[in-house]
């Protein structure tokens, strides 16, 4: 073996040896003691030694891992069991393997096997925490060959490895909310939220781009200006969801925030494992709600401000499931603005109602929104209050935006939540401490608000 291997194969405690070796040789021949120059050669030479029995170890081994369960949602733990064979025809020396993850699941395990039989089998198991969502791999397997002394070891990584699926968390929503409880309706389906009859129909002041076979012609003339039918359509037959998932709508968290970190991370009460920032918030609240709406057996296209989310199928429709293995590999994006969001969301929407989930947006950012969604329909918007993700934890270094930044986020925010009243929408605000189901609950009950007119788009209270 060429002494460049032997010496890069020696471990720490194979250097010390040989560092003593050297050490005992050097004073032999300073001293002309015989004895001392023996027994420096005998510790030389116990490195070469265990450096030719290491290299001409030889091993097959094939590693097969199960991982239960293979989707796990985020801040849960699944269980790993790798199995390892001996695919040799000779006994295994001392094998120390190490399983290579992911930072984000956990510290990496260990495991020493000695002498595994020829043909033998034998089971490891260990357990990862999906702490960040996203799609990780397990593996490869690294084996390191050490001999009986430790002085030597020879490392080598295989090529096998397992899938693992994190997803964002759904959290139960109750029975409030937009349509909670309703029932009826197929695919197309409209529903009427008059109670008593025609004469007392839920009506609005028209608007651009009303269909004017809803005008309302009763109220039109008992009010003296053009009205139209307020109408709702029912979760049970569409629903879209936009999700906006832009960089610089959000205060995104550092990449690795592991368990056991001292963070100090704003959440709602009870919550021990809260979202890292507005986006993984917003996540949540689309794979919330679209689980519940399909639940009642909506029909569920998703859109973020990328293009919309279509199922490994390719077709528009989603289920939980796909709805769930797609927001599980969402990041944050590079688009400037929703305009390319609208547009896909136009076309997946059609008629049916919307649930836009934005970042930090002004009026600029919800006008083309409102334009694209005209029309007697109650849609619903949840605008983010991205500074309250923003408290610093120790350790972090991690800035909130300052004060006057605070104040003209809010304010854009305010503007954007007016206008979006104004044309008829539903809206809440999401803050760090609060809820998905909070404002599931809040979008259900109307919000009135007075008539605006901006950039030619006129609303009025729904």
């Amino acid at each position: 073996m060429p002494a460049g291997r032997v010496l890069s194969s020696l471990t720490l405690r194979g250097r010390c040896v040989v560092g003593a070796g050297l050490a005992l040789l050097l004073v032999g021949a300073l001293l002309g003691e015989r004895a001392l120059v023996q027994l420096a050669v005998f510790t030389l030479g116990l490195p070469l030694l265990s450096a030719l029995a290491v290299a001409r170890q030889r091993f097959r081994i094939s590693a097969r891992r199960t991982v239960t369960p293979a989707r796990v949602p985020r801040g849960e733990d699944a269980d790993v069991v790798l199995e390892l064979a001996n695919a040799d025809n000779r006994p295994g020396g001392l094998w120390v393997l190490t399983e290579q993850l992911p930072g984000d699941l956990g510290p990496a395990p260990q495991f020493v096997v000695e002498r595994l039989g020829a043909g033998e089998r034998t089971a490891l198991r260990y357990r990862v925490h999906g702490s960040r969502r996203g799609r990780h791999v397990l593996g490869p397997l690294r084996l390191r060959l050490v001999d009986p002394f430790g002085l030597v070891e020879r490392s080598a990584v295989g090529a096998d490895s397992a899938p693992l699926l994190v997803l964002p968390r759904v959290r139960p929503l109750g029975a409030g909310g937009p349509a909670g409880g309703q029932g009826g309706g197929g695919e197309g389906a409209r529903r009427s939220i008059a109670v008593h009859g025609e004469d007392d129909v839920s009506t609005r002041e028209y608007r651009h781009g009303d269909d004017l076979r809803k005008v309302h012609w009763r109220a039109t003339a008992r009010t003296g200006e053009l009205m139209v039918r307020l109408e709702e359509r029912p979760w049970r037959a569409q629903a879209t969801l936009l999700v906006d998932t832009r960089a610089r709508a959000h205060l995104v968290a550092p990449h690795r925030i592991r368990p056991g970190d001292d963070e100090v991370r704003p959440g709602p009460a009870g919550d021990d494992a809260p979202p890292v920032d507005s986006l993984e918030w917003l996540v949540e609240a689309a794979a919330s709600i679209g689980s519940e709406l399909a639940r009642r057996g909506a029909v569920l296209r998703a859109v973020t401000d990328a293009g919309e989310l279509v199922p490994m199928s390719g077709h528009g429709r989603l289920s939980a499931e796909d709805l769930l293995d797609r927001l599980a590999v969402v990041g944050p994006s590079r688009m400037p603005g929703l305009g390319v969001g609208i547009e896909h969301l136009c076309r997946a929407a059609g008629e049916g109602p919307v649930v836009c989930l934005l970042g930090a947006v002004g009026p600029d950012d919800v006008v083309e929104l409102i334009r694209s969604r005209s029309g007697p329909t109650t849609d619903l918007a949840v605008l983010t209050d991205i500074e309250s993700w923003a408290a610093p934890g120790p350790g972090r270094g991690r800035r909130g935006p300052s004060a006057a930044s605070r104040g003209a986020l809010a304010g854009q925010r305010d503007d954007a939540a007016r206008l979006l009243r104004a044309a008829g929408w539903r809206v809440a605000v999401a803050r760090a401490d609060r809820t998905v189901a909070e404002i599931w609950a809040e979008l259900g009950v109307p919000a009135p608000a007075g008539p605006v007119r901006v950039g030619g788009l006129h609303g009025s209270p729904a």
